[in-house]
């Protein structure tokens, strides 16, 4: 049983002696089947399928891009992939010129003109809740509104978490690989800098 064995539902994946069964798995006459088509996931002794189109679940770190849904009280909720949409609070962004200070009530009054319905934004999953809801954070530079670019939406099993999602190619296009599967590509900041000089 390697770790990155492809099954398809009801493929056997294996003994079910020695294993303890996990999502995507069901025993069967002392064998252990899948119930969805996907990866074969192995920790210790547990055996689990994930999904190739399951819905991005978050982790806590994870960066996203998503799109904003609705403007709330204190709040913004964006789509970033998932079963429930995210909520970004008004406390969790950097107010325009990087300053740090309490939010008022004319903040709240003023948030359209920081993220209004459809602006896509980067962002940093904060916390998870108990039944799945994300918290977003864009408390950093290089995170918040995205413009100028091209947006792209793959299954999140393709995106392997890893420490930086922040890329710029060498021919010129920076790209961001969210966690949840939504990419965006634009034009390098850099050599956008270095023209104007």
């Amino acid at each position: 049983m390697s770790d990155r064995q492809y099954v398809t539902t009801g493929e056997v994946i294996g003994p079910e002696s020695g294993f303890l069964r996990g999502h995507g798995t069901l025993a069967k006459d002392g064998k252990l089947q899948a119930t969805v088509s996907g990866f074969v996931q192995r920790v210790n002794k547990l055996v689990s399928v994930h999904a190739l189109n399951a819905r991005y679940t978050g982790e806590i770190g994870d960066v996203v891009v998503c799109r904003i849904l609705e403007v709330a009280d204190k709040r913004w909720k964006a789509d970033c992939n998932s079963r429930q949409n995210a909520s970004l609070h008004l406390a969790s962004v950097h107010l325009p010129g990087g300053v740090q200070r309490r939010r008022t009530q004319e903040d709240s009054l003023q948030m359209r003109q920081y993220f209004i319905e459809g602006d896509l934004i980067s962002a940093e999953v904060q916390k998870v809740q108990q039944d799945g809801s994300i918290a977003l954070h864009t408390r950093s530079l290089k995170y918040g509104k995205l413009n100028n670019g091209m947006f792209l939406s793959v299954s999140p099993s393709l995106i392997k978490r890893c420490k930086n999602h922040f890329h710029s190619l060498p021919c010129g296009v920076d790209v961001i690989l969210g966690n949840n599967g939504y990419i965006w590509i634009q034009a390098s900041q850099r050599k956008k800098m270095v023209g104007e000089m």
